[in-house]
């Protein structure tokens, strides 16, 4: 690995570092407030408190994937990164970013299940989408990669859309990936193809995610390969 590629990883990652401890602080001070909120339930009839730290893992991914094209492409360049470097640094990035945070939220996920259960707190319930197959440490961790690898290079690329075609080009195309969802619902395909998943849901189904969003990845390169420091307004 080149001493650039090197470089560019250690800037990605020291210009995460803030918002990734905001983003923890919080979600930690949530988490905490949501277990005491599930003790209070404790003796209501049906009383639950459920939560879903992941899903907020998924919602920072996307994000990140969106801003960091405006934020990291430039400065990239203006260091003198070839497009090389900057597409093989970012791939690195995203696919290190994921199973990092991913290992993390399982930790804290079987800490909190571990609280749980020493202080019979039934009432708290964290959700995960391995519960809906065998939840262990490494399927949650398995899962979480995948999506959020799979969120990362999605929005990666529609920021890439943003940054070289400007509003019209990167709204065009999202209008009409809208438009077709639309039509999906409308059709009631998008049903049906839900409804087909959650029946044949098995972890091959994250590994294709995964391998899907490594291909869009890819095609990010068409996109990269000529980009300038200056976007299209």
């Amino acid at each position: 690995m080149s001493r650039q590629l090197y470089g560019l990883l250690y800037f990605y990652l020291t210009d995460l570092k803030r918002g990734f401890i905001i983003f923890w602080s919080i979600l930690l001070i949530t988490m905490c407030l949501t277990l005491i909120v599930g003790y209070l339930l404790v003796n209501v009839e049906d009383g639950a408190m459920y939560f879903s730290p992941s899903s907020a893992l998924y919602v920072y991914c996307a994000i990140l994937g969106f801003v960091i094209v405006k934020e990291g492409i430039p400065f990239s360049i203006k260091m003198g990164a070839t497009r090389k470097n900057l597409y093989m640094a970012m791939g690195i990035f995203f696919l290190g970013l994921g199973i990092a945070e991913s290992v993390l939220i399982s930790i804290v996920h079987m800490v909190i299940e571990r609280i749980t259960s020493v202080f019979s707190i039934e009432s708290y319930v964290l959700v995960h989408p391995s519960m809906l197959l065998s939840d262990t440490f490494m399927n949650r961790v398995i899962i979480d990669t995948a999506i959020m690898f799979f969120l990362l290079s999605v929005m990666f690329v529609i920021g890439l859309l943003f940054y070289k075609y400007g509003l019209l080009g990167g709204g065009s195309v999202v209008g009409i990936l809208v438009i077709i969802l639309l039509a999906c619902i409308a059709k009631g395909w998008a049903a049906d193809f839900f409804i087909d998943i959650y029946h044949s849901l098995d972890m091959t189904l994250f590994y294709q995610l995964l391998l899907i969003g490594i291909v869009l990845y890819g095609i990010s390169w068409f996109l990269l390969r000529r980009i300038t420091i200056v976007s299209t307004k």
